[in-house]
């Protein structure tokens, strides 16, 4: 594997309980597939706080808190605070997982739609990116996303095709892709793989979940980035180096990372 190569998985969730036997091993294996990067996004305050927990322990490792919308229908007003404290830690990247799920719908819409509301109140705020969460919700996601101007940060696991690309792009939003874009019948999500702009790409494993074709129905990890982004080059024209060196600095520059 080439030591040139520095990919940053812009996603991961290697606190969960899945990792439990060998996280400090998954982070080495990441290392030596040239995943240098990657950002620990929070989904609740336990989860959260165990972010920046590791990201102490772990160079090249960044923290994020949120609350994810499946866990917006129980939050409390002192989960919101615990969040917004983490937040506005300096070594806090970005504000989130966040956003809308109607396909699962663990919490009810409006609760979603409040708990998404106050992430992007306070992304603007701290002037932080924020992490997006979208399934089956496309509308309402880019309705509350425009009421929120100037906001920025990320569709995270983009699992849409080219058609839903501009609504996100024009309101100055990064994409992201995952394992799916590996899956053999998605040819509409490498489509739109192919056509977001340069500077606004980035990668990401999202593990445990959504593991790329070599492992797919089997835990995902960092070290499975390199996949993600070769299917993403391959789709796109161009080398793994080459894109490798885009998504890091995308990365770089939406999160404001710190080597």
């Amino acid at each position: 594997m080439s030591a040139a190569l520095s990919i940053t998985d812009s996603h991961a969730h290697v606190y969960d309980e899945s990792f439990e036997e060998d996280r400090d091993a998954a982070i080495e294996r990441a290392r030596a597939a040239g995943v240098t990067r990657m950002l620990l996004v929070g989904t609740n305050v336990a989860t959260s706080r165990r972010c920046f927990e590791l990201a102490a322990r772990h160079a090249g490792v960044f923290p994020t808190a949120g609350i994810h919308p499946h866990d917006a229908g129980t939050a409390k007003d002192e989960d919101r605070a615990e969040i917004e404290r983490l937040c506005r830690r300096a070594d806090c990247v970005a504000v989130g997982e966040t956003g809308l799920d109607w396909f699962k719908q663990f919490s009810p819409r409006e609760a979603q739609r409040a708990n998404f509301r106050w992430h992007l109140q306070l992304a603007l705020a701290l002037g932080k990116p924020v992490i997006v969460h979208c399934r089956d919700a496309r509308e309402d996601t880019l309705a509350l996303l425009a009421e929120f101007s100037g906001v920025r940060g990320v569709m995270h696991c983009y699992s849409y095709g080219p058609d839903e690309l501009d609504g996100f792009l024009a309101l100055g939003m990064y994409i992201s892709f995952s394992g799916v874009v590996t899956y053999p019948k998605n040819d509409f999500n490498r489509s739109a793989a192919k056509l977001v702009p340069a500077e606004r790409l980035l990668v990401e494993t999202d593990c445990p979940y959504l593991a790329p074709q070599s492992r797919r129905g089997r835990r995902n990890e960092p070290a499975l980035c390199r996949e993600v982004l070769a299917k993403v080059a391959e789709v796109r024209g161009e080398s793994l180096e080459a894109l490798a060196r885009i998504t890091s600095e995308n990365a770089r520059v939406l999160f404001g990372l710190r080597d």
